[in-house]
Protein backbone atom coordinates (compact mmCIF):
# COMPACT_ATOMS: atom_id res chain seq x y z
CA UNK A 1 0.00 0.00 0.00
CA UNK A 2 1.44 3.34 -1.06
CA UNK A 3 -0.06 6.25 0.84
CA UNK A 4 1.99 9.19 -0.43
CA UNK A 5 2.54 9.17 -4.20
CA UNK A 6 4.93 11.63 -5.78
CA UNK A 7 4.93 12.69 -9.41
CA UNK A 8 6.41 15.42 -11.58
CA UNK A 9 10.06 14.52 -11.50
CA UNK A 10 12.16 14.36 -14.63
CA UNK A 11 15.17 15.76 -16.43
CA UNK A 12 15.63 19.46 -17.04
CA UNK A 13 18.43 21.79 -18.02
CA UNK A 14 19.95 24.24 -15.58
CA UNK A 15 17.75 27.27 -15.16
CA UNK A 16 14.60 25.28 -15.82
CA UNK A 17 11.60 24.53 -13.62
CA UNK A 18 9.65 21.53 -12.40
CA UNK A 19 6.63 21.09 -10.18
CA UNK A 20 6.43 18.07 -7.96
CA UNK A 21 3.14 16.76 -6.62
CA UNK A 22 2.35 14.37 -3.81
CA UNK A 23 -1.09 12.80 -3.57
CA UNK A 24 -2.19 11.60 -0.15
CA UNK A 25 -4.35 8.50 -0.29
CA UNK A 26 -4.20 7.35 3.34
CA UNK A 27 -7.06 8.48 5.56
CA UNK A 28 -6.48 9.48 8.24
CA UNK A 29 -3.01 10.57 7.29
CA UNK A 30 -0.09 12.22 9.08
CA UNK A 31 -0.41 15.52 7.28
CA UNK A 32 -0.45 18.13 10.02
CA UNK A 33 3.03 19.00 8.84
CA UNK A 34 4.18 17.98 5.37
CA UNK A 35 7.58 18.25 3.82
CA UNK A 36 9.81 17.58 0.87
CA UNK A 37 13.15 15.93 1.43
CA UNK A 38 15.82 15.00 -1.08
CA UNK A 39 18.70 12.60 -1.25
CA UNK A 40 21.49 12.63 -3.77
CA UNK A 41 24.08 9.92 -4.36
CA UNK A 42 26.36 9.43 -1.40
CA UNK A 43 24.62 11.99 0.77
CA UNK A 44 22.16 11.86 3.62
CA UNK A 45 18.52 12.68 3.10
CA UNK A 46 17.99 16.37 3.76
CA UNK A 47 14.97 18.53 4.34
CA UNK A 48 14.06 20.92 1.55
CA UNK A 49 10.81 22.58 2.66
CA UNK A 50 7.98 22.16 5.15
CA UNK A 51 4.42 23.42 5.45
CA UNK A 52 2.09 23.29 8.44
CA UNK A 53 -1.66 23.51 7.88
CA UNK A 54 -2.21 25.92 5.00
CA UNK A 55 0.30 28.53 5.96
CA UNK A 56 3.56 28.40 7.80
CA UNK A 57 6.47 27.34 5.60
CA UNK A 58 10.18 26.79 6.07
CA UNK A 59 12.93 26.29 3.50
CA UNK A 60 16.47 25.06 3.43
CA UNK A 61 18.87 27.90 2.75
CA UNK A 62 19.99 26.27 -0.51
CA UNK A 63 16.51 26.48 -2.05
CA UNK A 64 15.10 29.62 -0.46
CA UNK A 65 13.72 32.07 -3.07
CA UNK A 66 13.80 29.33 -5.74
CA UNK A 67 11.42 26.68 -4.41
CA UNK A 68 7.86 27.10 -3.14
CA UNK A 69 5.96 24.54 -1.11
CA UNK A 70 2.18 24.60 -1.05
CA UNK A 71 -0.75 22.30 -0.37
CA UNK A 72 -4.33 21.85 -1.45
CA UNK A 73 -6.06 20.34 1.55
CA UNK A 74 -9.32 19.69 -0.30
CA UNK A 75 -7.56 17.72 -3.02
CA UNK A 76 -5.08 16.31 -0.49
CA UNK A 77 -2.09 17.20 -2.66
CA UNK A 78 1.27 18.64 -1.67
CA UNK A 79 3.29 20.62 -4.22
CA UNK A 80 6.85 21.78 -4.67
CA UNK A 81 7.44 24.39 -7.35
CA UNK A 82 11.12 24.41 -8.25
CA UNK A 83 12.55 27.28 -10.30
CA UNK A 84 16.07 28.21 -11.37
CA UNK A 85 17.17 24.62 -10.99
CA UNK A 86 20.88 23.83 -10.98
CA UNK A 87 22.84 20.56 -11.10
CA UNK A 88 23.21 20.59 -7.30
CA UNK A 89 19.44 20.08 -7.09
CA UNK A 90 19.77 16.66 -8.72
CA UNK A 91 18.37 14.11 -6.27
CA UNK A 92 15.54 11.77 -5.42
CA UNK A 93 12.80 13.90 -3.91
CA UNK A 94 10.56 12.46 -1.21
CA UNK A 95 7.21 13.60 0.07
CA UNK A 96 6.80 13.20 3.82
CA UNK A 97 4.10 13.66 6.42
CA UNK A 98 4.00 14.04 10.16
CA UNK A 99 1.40 14.08 12.94
CA UNK A 100 3.56 16.70 14.61
CA UNK A 101 3.62 20.45 14.06
CA UNK A 102 7.23 20.10 13.02
CA UNK A 103 8.70 17.94 10.30
CA UNK A 104 11.99 19.40 9.16
CA UNK A 105 13.93 16.47 10.60
CA UNK A 106 13.80 12.88 9.42
CA UNK A 107 13.02 11.64 12.92
CA UNK A 108 9.81 13.72 12.92
CA UNK A 109 8.40 11.96 9.86
CA UNK A 110 5.68 9.34 10.20
CA UNK A 111 5.11 8.54 6.53
CA UNK A 112 7.34 8.67 3.44
CA UNK A 113 6.55 8.52 -0.22
CA UNK A 114 8.58 6.37 -2.60
CA UNK A 115 10.33 9.29 -4.24
CA UNK A 116 10.59 10.91 -7.64
CA UNK A 117 13.87 11.55 -9.42
CA UNK A 118 14.92 15.06 -10.45
CA UNK A 119 17.94 15.41 -12.72
CA UNK A 120 19.34 18.79 -13.70
CA UNK A 121 21.97 18.99 -16.42
CA UNK A 122 24.37 21.85 -16.97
Amino acid sequence: QVDLVESGGGSVQAGGSLRLSCAVSLNPAPTRCMAWFRQSAGKEREGVATIVGEGRTTYAESVRDRFTISRDNQKRILYLQMNSLNPEDTAMYYCAGSWSRYCSGRYEINKWGQGTQVTVSS
